[in-house]
């Protein structure tokens, strides 16, 4: 396919979608419960179906084991620089928590995986599978804990119990069951037919719609937009700070061209929807979520994948 369609495709992806979600919720086209039945399928079936495909025939590698292991590190190295900076920055501990959640929370699965897929077609969208293996895990048994914690605290109540369980073991964690049967599939030595080769690409876009739709769906720009300028102090942890530290761990330990690359663009990633609907469930300020999900997904599509995707491919 020619660079200028793909790249409209690309585009296409990205932004249709968000639109369209924006303007279901401004029109009331679409309800909550709705969008909340997206997001679901979104996670068991497309998500699932993606990993066991994209695993299905890729060459297996020692040295891919540390990918996962780099993904946990893009939420560790900003959310441990935004715990310092937050304490000092913000007086409110729902400032805060929201604050760490927009820092930690990278947006690698769905805007990475696009950016990764537009450069090396299934090998990088496997690779993104790989690398954000534990994402969930860290969403659900980190973050979710760490935005209670901040909760609970600026409501000055008494410690909150945590059913571990329920938060290790639910079905949002079937990607990584899909990504296992995928491997499965490899090792066990069964061809891939060129028919599901074709049915993955059609599945990426369809799956960046479920993905997409439902983020275009939360933004609000009334409220947000006086956390513009106060959320900027991000764009070094998020764009600079950690993708340097991510692409030259990831020299060390893989040595691979295509998977460095997609290690260095997946580390470079803007703050995840995750970090607005965490914020959202746990009553934190979603406004400073919200704010720093949209500026910087800007100004990483107008300006950081743009640079990075030339200074790579070319």
């Amino acid at each position: 396919m020619d660079t200028g369609v793909r790249l409209l495709y690309f585009a296409a992806d990205l932004l249709l979608p968000l639109v369209a979600g924006y303007l279901c919720c401004r029109r009331g086209w679409l309800s909550e419960r709705v969008i909340d039945r997206i997001v679901s399928f979104n996670i068991v079936v497309v998500s699932t179906l993606l990993a066991a495909l994209s695993f299905w025939g890729l060459t297996l590698d020692a040295g891919l084991v540390w990918l996962p292991v780099l993904g946990v590190g893009v939420s560790l190295i900003p959310g441990l620089l935004a715990y310092y900076r937050s304490g000092r920055k913000y007086g409110s501990e729902l400032d805060q928590g929201s604050y760490l959640l927009a820092a930690a929370l990278s947006n690698m699965g769905t805007v990475g995986g696009l950016c990764v897929f537009f450069m090396y077609g299934e090998t990088g969208f496997a690779y993104t599978q790989l690398m954000t293996m534990f994402f969930n895990v860290v969403v659900f048994a980190v973050c979710f804990p760490l935005a209670q914690y901040y909760y609970i605290k600026g409501q000055s109540a008494a410690k909150p119990v945590i059913c571990w369980s329920a938060v290790l073991f639910s079905r949002n964690q079937l990607p990584v069951v899909g990504l296992l049967a995928g491997m499965g599939l490899t090792l066990g030595g069964l061809p891939k037919p060129v028919a599901v080769s074709e049915f993955f690409s059609v599945l990426i876009h369809f799956g960046a719609w479920t993905a997409l739709l439902p983020v275009g769906f939360s933004i609000n720009f009334g409220e947000m937009k006086k956390y513009y300028v106060d959320i900027l102090d991000l764009i070094p942890i998020k764009f600079v700070v950690t993708p340097l530290v991510i692409y030259w761990l990831a020299q060390v330990t893989i040595g691979d061209t295509v998977a460095d690359h997609t290690a260095l663009v997946l580390a470079s990633t803007p703050p995840a929807i995750n970090s607005v609907l965490t914020a959202k469930i746990h009553n934190l300020n979603v406004d400073i979520a919200m704010a720093s999900f949209v500026v910087l997904t800007v100004l990483f599509l107008a300006v950081v994948y743009p640079v990075l995707f030339f200074w790579i491919m070319y």
